[in-house]
């Protein structure tokens, strides 16, 4: 019949454009060189222009930390603007990697000679846990959001934006970094330095609350990056799913960040951490739990006068003496007093108030509902906090063995 022809016509038409546009994208895909998120990204720092092509408002997801932004209709019209020698490689990104493929064509067609597509888009580049930066909150989303911390003579407006401009890197995202990292992204410390090579495990989550049950398997920086996007999307993110040793540690802790917290749950780490921050001249701030007791302190060390954690511990202490969690145990909220303490003392340096623990040790009981708070300090046989360290780093896992 007449009307079941029109019928089927328009379902036929209705289909043949996704058809058509599938074919044209497995075409491009063929015929375009496609990179995976960290070939990107290693392609990127090595001089490539990479050109995230979503619209403004997709840009509330964040955005690879350095991009350009050139949205899809603009492209054409400004790409010699910003990239004026055609043989200079250039990644197109887009949210998925479809918008992105065929601008990739449109550029080849000015004349590009080394166009690339961002396999997966900005989604695949999020997902791989590589730095992305938001846009800065500002006006009543700025008001709004950091209303208590304004209303504040010692934080007020000009402290707000010191926070939003500071930097922190948590060195673990286990149960001292989970609360350290929760509270200041929520009190706004504009970029935030995660370091954990771990995957989630279902024990860690009785204390490491930056991660569920879901992420039990994935990376702990990609679970963390979630959360903490979650709570506060104007956060930068900088994750680093690797374990930190003494190849990777100055370029790491020296990544232009402000403060350094010891999240960490194993010596080595700690000593490595101590001397690194003293050769780059960088605050750290301690902390460890033990069953139902913790430690705080920070470490500012290296011009002859103040402590270091070398001081407080010139050789580490033996297993036997220094049991793991996973040996001896520890109350699961146990972490969460310590790591607000350590997130504490990283909002007071950045901010200049109050009484650091510079120099001195916090010592928390649950049990005995007791603190003390003791003065270090410096060991003046400690090589490392004189003003002049020793070259490079020692075997930290021989040094730790031997105790």
């Amino acid at each position: 019949m007449p009307g079941d022809r029109e019928k089927s016509g328009r379902q036929e038409s209705g289909t043949r454009p996704r058809d058509g546009l599938d074919r044209r994208l497995a075409e491009l895909s063929d015929r375009i060189a496609g990179l995976e998120p960290h070939r990107a990204a290693d392609l990127y720092k090595s001089g490539a222009c990479l050109v995230d092509i979503r619209e403004p408002h997709e840009l509330e997801e964040g955005t690879p930390a350095g991009s350009t932004h050139l949205p899809r209709g603009s492209l054409e019209l400004e790409i010699q603007s910003h990239l004026p020698e055609t043989d200079q490689p250039v990644i197109l990104m887009c949210a998925s990697g479809q918008r992105s493929l065929l601008a990739a064509e449109a550029l080849q067609q000015l004349g590009y000679q080394r166009v690339y597509n961002l396999v997966g888009g900005f989604r695949a580049w999020k997902g791989a846990g590589l730095p992305i930066e938001y846009p800065r909150v500002d006006g009543d989303r700025f008001r709004t959001r950091y209303a208590r911390h304004l209303a504040m003579p010692e934080v007020g407006e000009a402290g707000q934006k010191t926070l939003l401009a500071s930097s922190v890197l948590i060195v673990g995202a286990g149960g001292l970094g989970s609360p350290a990292a929760f509270y200041l992204a929520a009190a706004g410390v504009g970029r935030i330095g995660l370091v954990d090579g771990d995957r989630v495990e279902r024990s860690n989550l009785q204390r490491q609350i930056l991660h569920t049950d879901a992420a039990v398997g994935h990376p702990k920086t990609a679970s963390a990056a979630e959360r903490i996007h979650a709570l506060n999307p104007d956060v930068r993110l900088d994750t680093y799913p690797v374990r930190l040793d003494a190849t990777n540690a100055e370029s790491i802790v020296g990544d232009s960040y402000d403060i350094v917290l010891d999240g960490s749950d194993n010596f080595p780490t700690r000593y490595l951490l101590n001397d690194v921050c003293i050769r780059l001249g960088l605050p750290l701030v301690y902390g460890a739990v033990f069953r139902f007791q913790g430690q705080v302190g920070v470490f500012h060390a290296g011009d002859g006068s103040r402590p270091c954690y070398r001081c407080l511990f010139p050789r580490p202490p033996s297993g036997r003496d220094a049991p793991s969690c996973a040996e001896a145990g520890v109350l699961g909220l146990m972490p969460g007093i310590v790591g607000c303490f350590q997130a504490a003392e990283a909002v007071k340096y950045l901010l200049d108030l109050g009484q650091s623990l510079q120099g001195r040790l916090l010592s928390i009981d649950v049990l005995s509902a007791s603190t003390r708070t003791a003065r270090l300090d410096r060991d003046p046989e400690c090589a490392w906090c004189s003003g002049s360290p020793p070259d490079g780093y020692p075997d930290y896992q021989a040094f730790c063995r031997e105790a």
